[in-house]
């Protein structure tokens, strides 16, 4: 499983080319991973539970991994899907920043397979995202910096903004929220995230 997240987040708005028993079988996997985590499910099962052969299931995904890549990925495109309409309603950069700050901590800790996981499994999931070199939090702080270039060519925050070292204290921030418990900052709790927004993120705008 070395580099889980870094391998699924690979293109993620590159929609895989599956058929109606490959989404069968992620739909399974899905919920066998939420059930019992990762490492307890077999390519077995969900060949069984998903009503096929296990030489059909091996015929879609050569590998567990292969499976848990296309899940893990899946979940991520839903979370940028979630990301944009969360973003849509707010009139200017400032409420952006604060709306998708709080949006991406509720939904990957509300997430069932990718919440779970740290919570279940976090010795699998949580060296993935911080031990892979940086691939993972570099695909993701490639996602934000993409956000705020949007921001600067539509006037919305200075051009002199690093936007790339921007993303990426906020991406670094936000995965030791997640991946590392604390007592100061709850992060079940909107408006102390909304506040921790506000007070800390928005300012790197400022030039």
């Amino acid at each position: 499983m070395d580099s889980l997240l870094g391998r699924a987040l690979a293109n993620p708005d590159q929609p895989a080319d599956l058929d109606g028993v490959a989404t069968r079988l992620m739909d399974v996997a899905y919920e066998q991973f939420c059930r019992i985590g990762i490492r307890r499910t077999t390519m077995e099962d969900v060949a069984r539970r998903a009503g096929v052969s296990r030489i059909t299931a091996y015929r879609r995904f050569a590998t567990k991994d292969a499976l848990v890549e296309q899940v893990v990925r899946r979940e991520f495109r839903r979370y940028l899907d979630r990301f944009r309409d969360d973003i849509r309603p707010a009139r200017t950069a400032v409420d952006r920043v604060v709306l998708g700050f709080v949006s991406s901590m509720r939904a990957i800790r509300g997430n069932p397979l990718i919440g779970g996981l740290m919570e279940v499994e976090p010795d699998l999931l949580v060296p993935s995202m911080i031990n892979d070199g940086g691939r993972t939090l570099g695909t993701v702080q490639r996602f934000v910096a993409g956000q705020l270039r949007r921001e600067q060519a539509g006037g919305h925050i200075s051009p002199e903004v690093d936007v790339d070292l921007v993303a990426d204290l906020w991406v670094r921030l936000s995965a030791s929220f997640l991946a590392i418990p604390g007592q100061v900052v709850d992060v079940d709790d909107e408006a102390r995230l909304r506040e921790v927004a506000r007070r800390y993120l928005v300012p790197m705008l400022d030039t």
